[in-house]
């Protein structure tokens, strides 16, 4: 895929932003990516101005059942880091920004991918109190909570609201680890990390690098206004506390490519591996969960030759 299959849709400008073959080349080895301003100023603070509405209780719709394991920040949870899935769902201001082409065509060259739509989005907001615990976010990688996802390319596109850098806590790279031979993975990995003890997950980590050989670079993302960073769902990452005395305000974006769909994946308990989406999403001809539902999944970017299918 070469930037000229983007020339239907995208500007001269917003194809100058595309990823590079060098990047691609970087993306593959690192598992990580900075982009340029993918985000005008305008765009960026209409986000935050459509955040500030949904915390003020604005939906346009909401989710029919409560997933099993959905995160979503209310009033009453205090002070703590705030995370609420599905805002691209609820939120017609937040979808419609989070669904821009550029962004999709951005993850699509990272992936390789000739489509993109959204897995899930998190809004996120970490709040200016050095020692608050859940202002941490422990080592982790995105794909042992999709383990009913059939993609390895699957992605993350981290949107902050503002200058991001490490006085905020921004998002912490593991240079290289989505490369990484894993090591004592257990049914126990598919819990989220806020479910986990944290050191068990530093553990983790060590252990891992010690059994591929590798020294655990951690690489802090300073994202300007605008930028994002990309994470592929194996790079380990995580955060720290935010002392700058903001809030750090930001969307997660997870993101899949158009071959990936619900498999079978058999945990020791008998059970199957389940994701949000699940109890959600229509189904598909043989009765799988449709990660492609677009009420949920929507595309926000295709290679030309399937625009309009």
């Amino acid at each position: 895929m070469t930037a000229t299959d983007y020339e239907s849709t995208l500007t001269a400008e917003e194809q100058a932003l595309l990823p590079s073959d060098d990047d691609v080349r970087h993306y593959a080895e690192h598992g990580w990516y900075l982009s340029g301003k993918v985000f005008t100023d305008d765009e960026v603070d209409a986000l935050a101005a459509a955040t500030q509405r949904y915390y003020d209780g604005e939906r346009d719709r909401r989710l029919p059942v409560r997933p099993p394991k959905l995160a979503y920040w209310e009033q009453s949870l205090g002070p703590v880091q705030r995370h609420n899935d599905y805002v691209h769902h609820e939120h017609d201001g937040l979808g419609a920004i989070l669904r821009k082409p550029l962004l999709g065509a951005v993850a699509a060259r990272l992936a390789q991918a000739d489509e993109i739509r959204v897995f899930q989005s998190t809004l996120i907001y970490k709040p200016p109190i050095s020692g608050e615990p859940s202002n941490i976010v422990p080592w982790h990688f995105d794909k042992h909570y999709w383990a009913s996802s059939s993609s390895e390319k699957m992605l993350t596109a981290f949107i902050p609201f503002h200058d991001c850098g490490e006085e905020m806590g921004t998002i912490t790279m593991v240079d290289g680890s989505h490369r990484w031979k894993e090591i004592g993975a257990d049914d126990t990995v598919v819990r989220h990390f806020a479910d986990r003890d944290r050191s068990q997950l530093e553990e983790m980590l060590a252990e891992n690098a010690a059994y591929n050989g590798a020294e655990i670079r951690k690489i802090p993302m300073v994202i300007p206004k605008g930028h994002v960073s990309f994470h592929h769902c194996r790079t380990y990452h995580g955060s720290g506390p935010n002392v700058s005395g903001r809030p750090r305000q930001a969307i997660s974006l997870h993101l899949q490519d158009g071959d990936n769909a619900w498999r079978e994946y058999p945990l020791s308990d008998g059970t199957l591996a389940a994701y949000n989406h699940d109890v959600l999403v229509r189904r598909t001809h043989d009765g799988r969960p449709d990660y492609a539902d677009p009420e949920y999944c929507p595309v926000i970017w295709r290679h030309r030759a399937q625009q309009g299918g």
